[in-house]
């Protein structure tokens, strides 16, 4: 654990303290002014059926408590909830009073069934950018998107029209800075060439799949988000819940989420080498989720690990993690275990 009062460079420590020990990292994102929190609540369990945080209520109460342990970044999209928008609104109404202390990010162009009404797959167009915005604000209840993502490219649009119309919308004041999401590592140098030599704002962050397990952006996606300087957010960075240390042994809790939603994830693990992590983090006095997210932490580039949270207690867990930092050493033997 680092219980240093200097940070490391380029990061800044809060004076807020996670069970009087722990506090909590912020970094700039990308090529940009914007400080994030190291650790940050990925929203799409808000409004989500079988979870707690289905309720307004449940809601309140894990946005509160990320809030209170220094969490700064709330990362949603429109299209999470057990119905269109509901995480979005559901975050809307727990930010009353707080907006200004949070760091609010958000994300555009997965199939909305209709909500914003018809769109004929053009989810990247200047025509449905404008209507996707509007949607969002008013359900987030807020003048102004910190950070504005297109969740996946349709295949369709060309980049210059995208970057064009959210271009507009940093001069409108409506969105601050903009990211991208599940694009590959051409599409991301497409999208840093495209800008700069249209004078657009460049996107300042990339969000993609990337754990222990699922390596793949180390292939193409971080060498672009290293080469330009992007902040990379990597979702699903505790596999599912995995790495929780809940599932040790391979046990399948019954009452566990993945167990309703995702179970053939499981089936990926190899629990003999999970079996070897976990005596490699009890020899370190870490557990499981500790190491994981000092792995995390330590890789090149990445701003902050946005996990899902279902509970209180599990983003005070999480937030705790900010204080984990690891050597080199032990940062590469956990990669060769899950190599």
């Amino acid at each position: 654990m680092d219980g240093a009062s200097v940070a490391p460079p380029g990061e800044e420590w809060s004076e807020r303290i996670v069970k009087g020990m722990t506090r909590m990292r912020y970094r700039p994102l990308g090529p940009s002014g914007l400080m994030v929190s190291v650790i940050g609540l990925g929203c799409n369990n808000l409004g989500r059926d079988k979870t707690l945080t289905q309720t307004q209520q449940g809601t309140d109460a894990v946005v509160g408590a990320a809030i209170d342990a220094g969490i700064t970044l709330f990362d949603t999209a429109d299209i999470y909830g057990s119905t269109r928008g509901l995480s979005e609104e559901r975050l809307g109404v727990a930010l009353k009073g707080k907006r200004d202390r949070v760091v609010l990010a958000t994300k555009f162009g997965m199939d909305m069934a209709g909500t914003n009404g018809p769109e004929w797959g053009a989810r990247a167009s200047r025509r449905y950018i404008r209507i996707a915005v509007e949607a969002s604000l008013r359900r987030l209840q807020t003048d102004w998107i910190d950070l504005y993502q297109l969740h996946r490219p349709d295949g369709i649009t060309p980049i210059e029209e995208t970057l064009a119309a959210l271009d507009e919308l940093i001069a409108e004041g409506k969105i601050r800075y903009i990211g991208h999401s599940n694009l590959d590592g051409w599409q991301i140098a497409e999208a840093e060439f495209t800008a700069r030599i249209g004078g657009h704002p460049r996107f300042v962050s990339a969000q993609n799949e990337y754990s222990l397990i699922e390596r793949g952006a180390e292939r193409e996606v971080l060498p672009a988000v290293n080469a330009y300087g992007l902040g990379f957010l990597p979702f699903f960075p505790l596999f599912n819940g995995v790495f929780t240390g809940k599932f040790g042994g391979g046990a399948r809790p019954a009452d566990s989420r993945i167990m309703h939603t995702r179970p053939e994830v499981l089936d990926r693990v190899d629990w003999d080498v999970y079996a070897r992590y976990e005596a490699f983090a009890a020899s370190r006095g870490l557990t499981v989720l500790e190491a994981t997210y000092g792995w995390l932490l330590a890789q090149p580039g990445l701003t902050s690990v946005i996990a899902g949270a279902t509970r209180p207690e599990q983003v005070v867990q999480n937030a705790a993690c900010a204080a984990v930092s690891l050597g080199e050493a032990d940062v590469a033997e956990i990669s060769a275990i899950w190599s």
